[in-house]
């Protein structure tokens, strides 16, 4: 049987943003910590569907200190606690460490399938940025969807699907033509 994945970013995807000066950024601590609306009613549907659920995420706040690994291994223990996924593939690095895990390298993603036997071919990305989607087409998968409620601000085919939330965007691809063999 063919291993799919569902690979997920976390921050504004998974769990909300937390506002620090008006931008934006990844929580720091486990009290931070909110899923998104949807997003336990959309991994069921994934896991129905019989897809491994791997989180891929940059966290550079490990390498400049504003998180410790003690907070980021509490906040990823949380949200095994409430969540049903079945990895997670974590960055450390600032973008000028130019490293292969980064987003939009697909370093996570080539690291998790070789763990776990994911065909990157039947899996998919979701991500809040395009380097989540850079990350997912380099990383060969089949398709690419973007939360945002920005649409006019996105390249048209790329990502493939544009959804306000994981909800919306696990709906789509579920139901969508991608499923019956289309590829990119």
């Amino acid at each position: 049987m063919v291993v799919r994945a569902a690979f997920l970013d976390r921050d504004g995807v998974i769990n909300a943003n937390v506002l620090r000066d008006g931008k934006p950024v990844a929580p720091t601590c486990v009290d931070e910590l909110r899923v998104l609306p949807g997003v336990v009613e959309a991994m069921a549907k994934l896991k129905a569907a019989q897809y491994m659920i791997i989180v891929v995420t940059n966290q550079p706040d490990l390498s400049t200190g504003r998180i410790t690994a003690a907070n980021l291994n509490a906040i990823h223990a949380e949200l095994r606690r409430r969540l049903p996924f079945d990895g997670i593939e974590v960055c450390p690095h600032t973008a000028a460490a130019a490293c292969a895990c980064r987003k939009p390298r697909p370093g996570m993603l080539i690291a998790a399938a070789a763990k776990h036997g994911i065909c990157l071919a039947q899996s998919f990305m979701v991500g809040d940025r395009m380097s989540d989607i850079e990350a997912g087409i380099s990383a060969g998968c089949f398709l690419t969807a973007l939360i945002s409620d920005d649409y006019q601000n996105c390249l048209s085919g790329i990502p493939d699907i544009i959804a306000k939330s994981l909800l919306e965007a696990v709906n789509s691809i579920l139901t969508s033509k991608w499923l019956s063999g289309a590829a990119r």
